[in-house]
């Protein structure tokens, strides 16, 4: 069976990689000249299940009022003529109850624990070596208000049997030692030792390397136009160098895919959220983290890479825009050496962002749609590295006719009841373009 993957960030690749691995027939298509070269470039690094919740939940109104107030806020809002950010938003505000909490949070574990382990399972089938470490996150809590806020989070912990620990100021440096020079500025800790950190760039170059060597085809430099309909089934991918068939076709495209189903009569909810990060090189290892640690009160994460401490994150709400904001890479400069203040050189840090994905009630859109070959893998917000593996395995398995190993139905588009309107019968479907 032959394959189309529309998106070659970490998910695409992932998928191409997975469905190669199943003996199909492969055709990656990205824009750009390589893979892992927009949302998947330089994130915060982190591979995070156990911090896998929707952003969405009791409380969070408040908060952004007090977010939007901060000097150094994790929350941007950048006011547009945009119904869909509209939309997204008043969704997402319908999604902070204790009760659309509980139930996000539960479809999204299960497929970021799902995905870690399967990415377990890769580097021990392939070897692939990514600057990974396996010591886990650290969330740093500066008052004793949201360390007693963690309640609810343990107990979804405990729930789904993930390891944690709650942590004094003595335990939390004695898995980052580094922090013994800042440890009077937070009250404790909430570490997972499950999670894991990697360059998500550098895995999917390397994880494309092997897709290609087992026959995918990546095309790399092409530019998708439009998808092809006839009828219920959708036949090809328009592109700017001529139409590619295929027999399934997988949407990975993060925050465009949108735009790509909109004339199929697809709405989905996904909307960019700007991420921010700065890439820091090392210049004293023993006063630089180990692994991950998250900021609670600026929403930053401060990763080790290699050499490198990747610096990630701001929710910035701007549609695609892609400007980069001084004042945002103050912010992320101001945590790392608020935590870390002898680990790196900040004045010779790389400044990027990229767009996030986001679905109003946080989990991803993973599956079938109402077109019979055609599946979707988007929306992962800020867990596309989390959950890559996990997603991946999943579609490869529902094209090869197989049951995923983890329940879907939580994760697909159909829990959004609007999203689908049936495109009109009377309108010819769009002609198929001419090879140049």
């Amino acid at each position: 069976m032959k394959v189309v993957v529309l998106g070659g960030g970490v998910i695409g690749v992932s998928t191409a990689y997975e469905l190669a691995r199943a003996g199909h027939e492969v055709e990656l298509l990205d824009r750009q000249p390589g893979p892992a070269l927009e949302t998947s470039f330089a994130n915060a690094g982190e591979v995070s299940p156990g911090y896998s919740s929707p952003w969405a939940g009791p409380g969070v109104p408040l908060k952004a009022i007090k977010w939007l107030l901060m000097r150094h806020s994790p929350l941007v809002v950048r006011p547009r003529l945009d119904p869909a950010m509209w939309r997204w938003m008043a969704m997402m505000l319908a999604n902070c109850t204790s009760r659309a909490y509980a139930l996000n949070k539960s479809r999204m574990v299960p497929i970021a624990e799902y995905s870690r382990d399967r990415l377990k399972a890769l580097r021990a089938e392939i070897g692939i070596a990514y600057d990974e470490r396996t010591q886990g996150t650290l969330q740093l809590f500066r008052t004793a208000q949201q360390l007693d806020g963690i309640a609810k989070d343990v107990e979804v912990l405990k729930s789904y049997g993930v390891p944690f620990e709650v942590l004094d100021r003595d335990g939390f440096c004695r898995v980052e030692p580094a922090l013994a020079l800042t440890k009077h500025k937070f009250v404790g800790a909430l570490r997972l030792p499950g999670d894991e950190t990697g360059d998500c760039h550098l895995f999917t170059q390397r994880l494309a390397e092997r897709a290609a060597a087992l026959g995918a085809r990546l095309r790399w430099g092409t530019t998708i136009r439009g998808l092809i309909r006839e009828g219920g089934r959708i036949t090809g991918v328009a592109t700017d160098a001529g139409p590619v068939q295929g027999d399934r076709f997988v949407v990975a495209l993060a925050s465009h895919t949108p735009r790509l189903l909109a004339p199929l009569g697809i709405d989905l909810p996904v909307y960019p959220v700007k991420g921010y990060s700065i890439t820091v090189p090392i210049t004293d290892a023993t006063a630089a983290p180990e692994s991950t640690v998250m900021d609670e009160t600026h929403k930053v994460a401060v990763t080790r890479l290699g050499d490198r401490i990747r610096v990630g994150g701001t929710a910035e709400l701007a549609g695609h825009d892609l400007t980069l904001h001084a004042a945002r890479r103050r912010t992320l400069e101001h945590v790392v050496a608020d935590l870390f203040p002898r680990g790196g050189d900040v004045a010779r840090a790389s400044f990027w962002c990229g767009l996030r994905p986001m679905t109003p009630d946080g989990t991803p859109i993973v599956g079938p749609t109402p077109y019979a070959n055609l599946l979707l893998a988007t929306g992962h917000g800020t867990l596309g590295w989390t959950m890559a593996a996990g997603t991946a395995r999943v579609i490869a398995d529902l094209v090869s006719g197989r049951e995923p190993e983890i329940g879907i139905d939580g994760l697909t588009m159909a829990r959004y009841p609007r999203a689908w309107r049936a495109p009109r019968t009377d309108v010819a479907p769009p002609p198929r373009p001419r090879t140049a």
